[in-house]
């Protein structure tokens, strides 16, 4: 055991100094000739870099994976351990697609399977919804709730806003500089700013810089539009170039971090609640009463007070930020996965407030309000072959050749859809105490 954590450390990124200087001089010419085994020894020995076997091997990077695989089974502690790993599976996948872009130090994948719900008809078009889980009847609730939703004329969305946030924060000597730093971006400066920003891309386009100082620091939350790019890296250069036309005019302005939390990225926070961060979503729809009835057994009085009770007091008693909903995570990350996005956005990506109001006539009015859904169809892992033909499938794949922005809207607009199914879905189940039954019925063999 003392030996393999030893082993674990070397092939961390933390590199010993004398081995490091070792591996500085290896080239794919010291490897010529070697078998899988010569090479394994060698990274273990700390003669060739472990992140490095991809870059020395090409174009074979599926042996740099099988090489990789057999450095981490020799420090794998025990015989049935190594084993379970070798059920990872490493055929029949393309690591040339993966590598300097979506992973590093990849040892296999895991599949995860893939459904299809749906279709949904959304502004009066039919699409199908991809959506990769683990989670049995998930898929089978959404496709209940999408037909529902179909049967019933359909979901009509609007995109409420459309921008991608990076937010640094700077240092300034006092208050009163930061102060003026304040002014400067919001007022007088900010033609300038924004003409910097602007310049590092084709499609970004700076919207606002809304300035935040807590004592001698200030925080920058630049706004810009992304194309059809979910956008982090695109705001985050044109951010860069804000900093250095700042630094012109407060040359004592020390720059802490380039994200300063404020932006919020991957985190719950009550800025994107409100202020919303990517695209801003609505969908809604109404359901007949007859439909109610027929497809899902309930009437719209207790849909409305279960939603009351449920989504709206039930979440407010409990302190949360955005999550006035069902389940709009489980919706979000399942297309996700299937669509290349990043999965951490799920945490912004999901608030959402769920409305259900009764009609005099017995209809349903349903409502989903999503403020953060941070997607993209071009860049990341939407470029990964699967991800891209569930892109494909929904018609999204790629940017849109003539409206810049147009694709990655339309798959937030789906995003949102998706989840009023599963929250119509969903909340039919537990009106009538029948998800258990559901579950057990679905995913329990």
């Amino acid at each position: 055991e003392k030996v393999s954590v030893k082993r674990m450390k070397r092939f961390g990124l933390q590199v010993c100094r004398r081995a490091a200087g070792r591996c500085a001089s290896t080239t794919p010419a010291d490897l010529e000739g070697l078998t899988n085994t010569e090479i394994s020894q060698k990274v273990i020995k700390g003669e060739v870099k472990f992140y490095e076997l991809e870059k020395l091997l090409q174009p074979d990077l599926q042996r740099a994976v099988e090489i990789r695989r057999e450095v981490v089974t020799s420090y794998i502690p025990n015989k049935e351990r190594a084993a379970e790993f070798q059920k990872l599976p490493l055929e029949n996948f393309s690591y040339a697609d993966v590598f300097g872009r979506n992973c590093e130090n990849v040892v296999g994948y895991v599949p995860i399977p893939v459904g299809v719900a749906g279709p949904i008809k959304m502004d009066g078009e039919p699409y199908p919804i991809p959506l990769a889980t683990t989670e049995g009847a998930l898929v089978a609730s959404i496709h209940r709730g999408a037909r529902v939703l179909s049967e019933s004329g359909g979901v009509t969305t609007e995109i409420l806003d459309d921008g991608m946030t990076r937010a640094p924060v700077v240092r300034l000597p006092d208050v009163h500089q930061a102060v003026a730093v304040k002014e400067y971006c919001e007022g007088e400066g900010y033609g300038a700013l924004q003409e910097a920003f602007n310049s590092t891309s084709r499609f970004a386009r700076l919207q606002s810089i809304q300035v935040v100082v807590a004592a001698r620091t200030a925080f920058l939350r630049c706004k810009s539009t992304t194309g059809d790019a979910m956008g982090m890296n695109m705001v985050t250069k044109g951010t860069v170039a804000v900093l250095d036309a700042l630094m012109k005019k407060f040359p004592d302005m020390q720059l802490v971090s380039i994200s300063g939390n404020f932006c919020c990225d991957k985190k719950p926070s009550a800025i994107n609640w409100i202020q919303g961060r990517g695209k801003s979503v609505i969908a809604q729809a109404t359901i007949p009463k007859a439909k109610l009835k027929s497809w899902l057994k309930v009437d719209a009085q207790e849909l409305a007070q279960l939603n009351v009770d449920k989504n709206l007091v039930g979440s407010a008693i409990a302190g949360s930020v955005g999550g006035f909903n069902a389940h709009a995570a489980n919706a979000v990350a399942a297309m996700f996965i299937a669509c290349g996005q990043d999965p951490a956005q799920v945490v912004a990506s999901s608030n959402c407030m769920t409305t259900l109001e009764p009609m005099e006539n017995g209809d349903l009015f349903a409502s989903c309000t999503m403020p953060s859904v941070e997607v993209g169809t071009i860049g990341g892992g939407t470029q990964l072959p699967a991800q891209q033909a569930m892109l494909n499938l929904v018609g999204v794949a790629g940017a849109h050749p003539e409206k810049p922005g147009f694709n990655s809207q339309t798959l937030a607009r789906l995003v949102c859809a998706t989840v009023m199914a599963a929250e119509l879905s969903l909340m039919s189940d537990l009106s009538r105490n029948t998800l258990m039954k559901a579950h057990l019925d679905l995913n329990r063999k």
